[in-house]
């Protein structure tokens, strides 16, 4: 059943444009600029909104198991635009509480660092994001900004509490020991850094994402709880899972295992780098590809970054270095600077090298005999 059949039959009088479930009700307050970054709760109650209906979803699957072996993956959809929050969620944090943005002193200014970046800075707008977003998204001021990601803080608490409901049926049903819990997301939020909106670009914050490992084993007593300050990539969710269940890896799996981390025992060769990559290819609501006048097949970046230094590498663009120890904020691009140049030269080698050991894996693993393939030892 559809979410906005599941809420009709909760007894809730569906607008004539279903959609409009989760705005606010009423006008908005003089000077607010409508269902934007606002204050305001969503009209539906948290009880009816999209992270309940998921998890109740979750729920009825977990109970129609009746003791036999599952798989649960459960996706929210928030937090996600329109970034607002049925109550309480909605007033849980002040936006004066909330991390000040990090952006240079203007737009424009943000704007100069790289061509894909005033692409984004000078063509993003707020109406992708909220429903009467009339500006752009990088005009947004240090207020609004902080307004979004009070809302946005509110709709991740509400992701907890009914996470919260899922963990105490495991409790309930004697399942809270048995069952290894991963939780992690598809992606992270610029939500207003350098003057950006949405998931995009080279931005740590669209890349940075949760990585928790709850695993119940005796093993793992001794770190339950404990914070790990070392690289890891969602490519590393598959072979956790796998090992925790006993199965082989296949080859074909670029990340590692979790597993020893959670046992006091993380492996002496873990990564000391990490990598990701971008697809700025023309989209219906956004056309960098045509705008920068890049090949299609060439609209691609990839990123090697450790605690000292990030490099960006475009197919058809100029690339960008980052000192992150002299700029945390990553406002000055070094790839120019002479002074730099051995630095660039390092990290453009660390990142072929990267391509090279994950090239295409799909037969490495064989190799051709008078009697067929054979598979190779590792």
């Amino acid at each position: 059943m559809p979410i906005s059949g599941w809420v009709a039959n909760q007894g809730y009088k569906l607008p004539e444009n279903r959609e409009d479930i989760w705005l606010p009700e009423g006008a908005a307050p003089t000077g607010e600029p409508g269902a934007g970054a606002t204050a305001r709760p969503s009209r539906i109650p948290k009880e009816l909104s999209d992270t309940a209906w998921f998890t109740e979803r979750g729920l009825t699957y977990l109970r129609g198991r009746a003791g036999k072996p599952w798989f649960l993956h459960l996706g929210y959809y928030r937090p996600h635009p329109p970034f607002i929050a049925p109550a309480p969620y909605h007033a849980m944090y002040r936006p004066e509480d909330m991390p000040k943005v990090v952006r240079a002193a203007s737009a424009a200014q943000e704007a100069q660092q790289h061509p894909l970046m005033a692409y984004y800075v000078n063509n993003i707008n707020q109406a992708s994001f909220f429903h009467d977003g009339k500006a752009l998204g990088s005009a947004m001021s240090e207020q609004q900004v902080a307004q979004m990601r009070a809302a946005y803080c509110g709709l991740m608490s509400e992701i907890d509490d009914q996470l919260g409901r899922v963990f105490d049926y495991l409790k309930q049903t004697g399942q809270w020991d048995e069952t290894l819990i991963v939780f992690t997301c598809d992606h992270g939020e610029q939500l207003g850094d350098h003057h950006l909106l949405g998931k995009i670009g080279y931005g740590d914050e669209s890349y940075r994402i949760p990585m928790i490992v709850r695993d119940p084993r005796p093993e793992a007593n001794g770190t339950r709880g404990a914070i790990v300050e070392r690289f890891t990539e969602t490519i590393d969710t598959m072979p956790t899972i796998l090992e925790w269940l006993g199965l082989p890896i296949p080859r074909q799996c670029d990340g590692r295992s979790l597993l020893g981390f959670c046992e006091g025992q993380p492996p002496t060769d873990w990564r000391s780098e990490v990598h990701y990559e971008f697809d700025f290819r023309d989209l219906y609501y956004s056309k960098p590809e045509s705008a920068l006048g890049v090949p299609m097949d060439k609209c691609a970046l990839a990123v090697v970054q450790d605690e000292t230094y990030k490099y960006v590498h475009f197919a058809a663009l100029p690339p960008l270095l980052f000192d992150l120890k002299a700029d945390p904020g990553q406002f000055v691009n070094r790839a120019g600077d002479p002074a730099y140049a051995a630095r660039l030269a390092e990290y453009a080698a660390r990142m072929l090298d990267w391509r090279l050991g994950f090239a295409d894996r799909t037969l490495t693993g064989y190799r051709a005999t008078p009697n067929g393939l054979e598979v190779r030892a590792a």
